[in-house]
């Protein structure tokens, strides 16, 4: 994949991310994950855009492991709303299928990315 469909790719996911969180209720630990999640639901497109961005090969792939881990928090928070009754586990099937197929890619293009 390349890059610019990558950052288009996680720039959807924060915006679907965005849109869940703005269904949470705000009070209580609904409204503290649903914060936990709005933060590194909307980082794991920014960090992927600094990646790009990097000054070196090393540099890319330090960048791409931060995304590494902002997106396998979302998968997190998402196990966590729903394991919590929060969120039925069916609205959100489809969103952390995709966070673990952006996952998968990250991690893939780390491997073939760092210096041998």
């Amino acid at each position: 994949m390349n890059s610019d469909a990558m950052k288009e790719r996680t720039k959807a996911l924060a915006l679907r991310i965005v849109r869940l969180v703005d269904t949470l209720p705000s009070r209580g630990s609904a409204g503290v994950m649903g914060r936990q999640l709005l933060r590194c639901g909307t980082s794991v497109g920014a960090n992927y855009r600094a990646a790009c961005r990097g000054r070196s090969r090393r540099d890319f792939v330090a960048k791409l492991g931060i995304v590494e881990e902002e997106c396998d928090e979302v998968i997190y928070w998402l196990e966590l709303l729903t394991d919590a009754g929060i969120v039925d586990e069916a609205r959100v099937k489809d969103l952390s299928a995709e966070a673990n197929e952006v996952l998968s890619i990250v991690v893939a293009s780390i491997k073939t990315s760092r210096p041998k």
